[in-house]
Protein backbone atom coordinates (compact mmCIF):
# COMPACT_ATOMS: atom_id res chain seq x y z
CA UNK A 1 0.00 0.00 0.00
CA UNK A 2 2.87 2.68 1.30
CA UNK A 3 4.21 1.64 -2.62
CA UNK A 4 1.47 2.26 -3.98
CA UNK A 5 0.64 5.82 -2.85
CA UNK A 6 4.36 6.79 -3.12
CA UNK A 7 4.00 5.90 -6.82
CA UNK A 8 1.02 7.66 -7.30
CA UNK A 9 2.60 10.82 -5.51
CA UNK A 10 5.49 10.76 -7.73
CA UNK A 11 3.73 10.39 -11.08
CA UNK A 12 1.76 13.40 -9.87
CA UNK A 13 4.60 15.91 -9.17
CA UNK A 14 6.25 14.50 -12.18
CA UNK A 15 3.72 15.09 -14.10
CA UNK A 16 2.77 18.52 -12.67
CA UNK A 17 -0.56 18.19 -12.35
CA UNK A 18 -0.24 19.19 -8.37
CA UNK A 19 -1.45 22.77 -7.71
CA UNK A 20 0.59 25.37 -6.63
CA UNK A 21 2.32 25.10 -2.99
CA UNK A 22 1.83 28.42 -1.38
CA UNK A 23 -0.72 29.45 -3.59
CA UNK A 24 -3.57 30.54 -1.47
CA UNK A 25 -6.20 32.18 -4.38
CA UNK A 26 -5.40 32.41 -7.76
CA UNK A 27 -7.38 33.92 -10.79
CA UNK A 28 -6.95 33.60 -14.57
CA UNK A 29 -7.52 37.64 -15.79
CA UNK A 30 -6.79 38.24 -19.21
CA UNK A 31 -4.25 35.33 -20.59
CA UNK A 32 -2.11 36.00 -16.65
CA UNK A 33 -2.68 33.36 -13.78
CA UNK A 34 -2.56 36.03 -11.11
CA UNK A 35 -2.00 34.24 -7.81
CA UNK A 36 -2.42 35.99 -4.19
CA UNK A 37 0.76 33.87 -2.07
CA UNK A 38 0.06 35.44 1.26
CA UNK A 39 -1.64 38.73 2.20
CA UNK A 40 -1.66 40.78 5.62
CA UNK A 41 -3.90 43.50 6.48
CA UNK A 42 -2.76 46.75 7.87
CA UNK A 43 -3.32 47.33 11.78
CA UNK A 44 -3.12 50.72 11.10
CA UNK A 45 -4.40 51.71 7.90
CA UNK A 46 -7.51 49.24 7.33
CA UNK A 47 -7.77 50.14 3.60
CA UNK A 48 -3.93 49.02 2.83
CA UNK A 49 -2.78 45.13 2.44
CA UNK A 50 0.74 43.91 2.34
CA UNK A 51 0.39 40.89 -0.10
CA UNK A 52 2.93 38.83 -2.32
CA UNK A 53 1.80 37.78 -5.87
CA UNK A 54 2.65 35.70 -8.46
CA UNK A 55 1.70 35.93 -11.84
CA UNK A 56 2.46 33.20 -14.39
CA UNK A 57 4.42 31.99 -12.17
CA UNK A 58 6.86 34.40 -11.50
CA UNK A 59 7.07 35.66 -7.66
CA UNK A 60 6.97 39.35 -6.91
CA UNK A 61 8.28 40.80 -3.58
CA UNK A 62 5.83 41.86 -0.86
CA UNK A 63 4.44 44.91 -1.90
CA UNK A 64 1.77 47.37 -0.44
CA UNK A 65 -1.58 47.26 -1.93
CA UNK A 66 -3.64 50.66 -0.54
CA UNK A 67 -7.65 49.91 -1.64
CA UNK A 68 -8.79 53.05 -0.91
CA UNK A 69 -6.55 55.49 -2.89
CA UNK A 70 -5.97 52.42 -5.76
CA UNK A 71 -2.75 52.66 -5.37
CA UNK A 72 0.12 50.32 -5.15
CA UNK A 73 3.44 51.22 -3.35
CA UNK A 74 6.46 48.70 -4.82
CA UNK A 75 9.86 48.02 -2.68
CA UNK A 76 11.29 50.82 -3.65
CA UNK A 77 8.65 53.31 -2.80
CA UNK A 78 7.37 54.28 -6.50
CA UNK A 79 3.79 54.79 -6.11
CA UNK A 80 1.68 53.58 -9.54
CA UNK A 81 -1.84 53.41 -9.80
CA UNK A 82 -3.65 50.18 -10.20
CA UNK A 83 -4.26 49.28 -14.13
CA UNK A 84 -7.34 47.43 -14.84
CA UNK A 85 -7.31 43.14 -14.31
CA UNK A 86 -3.73 44.42 -12.23
CA UNK A 87 -3.04 41.98 -9.18
CA UNK A 88 -4.01 45.27 -6.83
CA UNK A 89 -7.39 45.10 -8.55
CA UNK A 90 -7.87 41.50 -7.86
CA UNK A 91 -6.44 41.94 -4.36
CA UNK A 92 -8.94 44.60 -3.47
CA UNK A 93 -11.90 42.79 -4.81
CA UNK A 94 -10.83 39.37 -3.00
CA UNK A 95 -10.88 40.82 0.38
CA UNK A 96 -14.20 43.50 0.03
CA UNK A 97 -16.71 40.01 -0.57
Amino acid sequence: MVRFISLVLLLTLSLGIAPPAQASFCRNSHDHLICILSIKRSAKNYWEYRAAVSIDGMKRPIEVYNCRDRLWVRQDGSIIPFEPNSPGELICNFVHK
